[in-house]
């Protein structure tokens, strides 16, 4: 990268005043504004976007959407002295969007559901039948409930945002997926 596109603050990091400069630019119209301020972000954008996705084609879908996001909201975009703070801020509500898209339309197949429950601790095949029965009996949403919480670890709040639910409602169907499952098991 050119040396007078960078600031000497922080190596590689974008010129606070260039990025502020560029967006103001976009705000009036300018698209050249938009391929520079492409140039001097798009790596931390996109690498921004695949920690919080996980998939790199994910993660390009997002950095595209960011740069739409930017070239259409441009002309509302009021300083505030941190553009590369604004950017990321784009980029993250965009993931998670896409987060959430994901959790509400790829239920789980078995193969998957399989795998993740053959990942809980030293359980063995009967045991592992047994969940897998068990959460095939649940809802949609109370058995995507579960898994994110038993399986992969999250907190309810976090399952909350993932799923775009409000957090009583996470606790409420967590509860009453665990009820529905002490049922079936006879307790």
């Amino acid at each position: 990268m050119p040396e007078n596109l960078t600031s000497n603050s922080r190596q590689g990091e974008p010129d606070t005043a260039l990025l502020e400069n560029c967006l103001e630019r976009l705000g009036e119209g300018e698209k050249d504004a938009l391929s520079t301020l492409y140039d001097l972000t798009s790596a931390a954008v996109y690498g921004f976007a695949l920690s919080i996705l996980k998939r790199p084609a994910d993660a390009e879908d997002v950095l595209q959407e960011t740069y739409l996001n930017l070239y259409r909201g441009a002309k509302s975009y009021q300083s505030r002295g941190k553009p590369m703070a604004f950017i990321l801020t784009v980029a993250k509500n965009l993931a998670r969007m896409k987060l959430r898209e994901a959790a509400k339309l790829s239920p789980l197949d078995p193969e998957e559901l399989e795998r993740q429950l053959g990942s809980v601790g030293s359980t063995t095949s009967d045991e592992r039948l047994l969940l897998r029965a068990l959460i095939e009996k649940l809802g949609e949403e109370e058995r995507q409930i579960v898994l994110l919480h038993a399986v992969a670890g999250l907190k309810h709040r976090e399952i909350a945002a993932l799923m775009d639910l409000a957090l009583p409602t996470v606790l409420s169907k967590y509860r009453r997926a665990i009820k529905k499952c002490n049922q079936l098991m006879g307790g």
